[in-house]
């Protein structure tokens, strides 16, 4: 099992940057791809963007590509969210979210491919 919980969410206005934080724990954290997520009221979940187990290698979707920045660090079993240039349309609740298997990567991960274990999520509300 793995348990995922996010924080750092909260009330800005577009154009402020804000850092989303997930802690993992319950498995090797290093051995698997992790992903961002995220859903506005009245929408279905879309992904934000992966990163591979190394960290070396990342995925976003056009929307937020430029603007947001995933990262992670093994040492702490954390996986970040950078977000810059924040605009009223990334208003969503996040989730951080990880695979079953280790093969998955950055690609599968956005794609919705072996998604297993996901967090509470955290409330990112962007006002204009």
């Amino acid at each position: 099992q793995v348990q995922l919980s996010e924080f750092g969410g909260g009330l800005v206005q577009a154009g402020d940057s804000l850092r989303l934080s997930c802690a993992a724990s319950g498995r090797s954290f290093s051995d698997y791809t992790m992903g961002w997520f995220r859903q506005a009221p009245g929408k279905e979940r879309e992904a934000v963007a992966a990163i591979n187990w190394s960290g070396d290698s990342t995925v976003y979707v056009e929307s937020v590509e430029g603007r947001f920045t995933i990262s992670r660090d093994n040492a702490k079993n954390m996986v970040y969210l950078q977000m810059n240039s924040l605009r009223p349309e990334d208003t969503a609740v996040y989730y951080c979210a990880a695979p079953s298997t280790p093969v998955a990567g950055p690609g599968d991960v956005v794609g919705h491919m072996y998604l297993e274990f996901w967090g509470q999520g955290t409330l990112v509300t962007v006002s204009s």
